[in-house]
């Protein structure tokens, strides 16, 4: 499913570290066409067409104006500011391959803006929103883990950091997910190597996210399959270590020992048991 966009956080986000410069606050609104023929217009009048469509939610419109800012008034002191507002502009549209691209191209051209950090969050959150469910292909979710790292790496410190950590817990949940259909796929199939393959790098990559019980329970199992029975017995105790409440571990408990996990055991622990201590 896709994720629900924070149409309001963002856009606030966006109007507190962008749109609220002196200039902005001196334009009168008016209208404008959405048309693209070009009609030469000062800089000011298309700032405000541009401003205007965001405060009309007309997203087209404002990304059209705010084109035209750069294209006709390419050196002045709005042109900068315009790439990004246009930008904002084609994320709102849900135009978000454009939104990335228009922030990309700001990146570029601007490295060291006191904006670059929104613009890397907006790559981020375009990549995001357009994450699909776990039974289709998830490159744009790994795409989306790779900006939101990024964001969190390069700005520690700033209120985009924050959002792009939350959202990188459910971006990895997501991918941990699909490793695992995957390898339940695999392991219905007897193609144990290949299944545990998903299985361990879910629990090498995504070790904070809930699917690490069942990893690791999947991997006792397909151990056990192949008739590995030191290697099941370690992912069995690794279990019991660090989720032994989970019913994972009453399954691969059961499956190890062939014994009731309920059952009276003698006084030692889960590890003497295994290891025959």
């Amino acid at each position: 499913m896709r994720f629900l966009k924070k149409v309001l956080q963002l856009k606030g986000v966006f109007l507190r570290s962008v749109l609220s410069v002196g200039l902005v606050a001196a334009l009168a609104a008016c209208s404008g066409s959405e048309k693209d023929t070009y009609v030469a217009r000062d800089v000011d009048v298309l700032y405000s067409i541009g401003y205007d469509g965001l405060q009309k939610r007309r997203w087209k419109m404002a990304a059209a104006a705010f084109d035209e800012v750069e294209r006709q008034h390419p050196y002045s002191v709005w042109a900068r500011q315009a790439q990004l507002m246009g930008a904002y502009a084609l994320y709102m549209d849900d135009e978000y391959d454009s939104a990335i691209l228009a922030a990309e191209r700001f990146l570029s051209l601007h490295p060291g803006n006191e904006n670059a950090a929104y613009a890397n969050y907006l790559i981020a959150v375009s990549y995001y929103e357009q994450i699909s469910d776990v039974y289709r292909d998830q490159r744009v979710t790994e795409q989306a883990a790779q900006a939101l790292t990024e964001v969190v790496r390069r700005y520690p410190d700033s209120e985009y950091a924050r959002d792009a950590a939350l959202k990188l817990d459910l971006v990895y949940d997501q991918l941990a997910a699909k490793d695992m259909d995957v390898g339940r796929f695999y392991l219905k199939q007897e193609q144990y190597l290949a299944a545990m393959g998903r299985f361990q790098n879910v629990i090498d990559r995504y070790g904070t996210t809930s699917h690490v019980p069942e990893a690791l329970h999947r991997m006792v199992e397909c151990y056990t399959a192949l008739g590995v029975e030191r290697e099941a017995q370690k992912y069995a105790a690794v279990l019991g270590h660090n989720h032994p409440g989970s019913k994972w571990y009453r399954y691969s408990y059961a499956m190890v020992t062939g014994e009731d996990p309920d059952a009276p055991q003698e006084n030692r622990s889960f590890f003497a048991r295994i290891f025959g201590n």
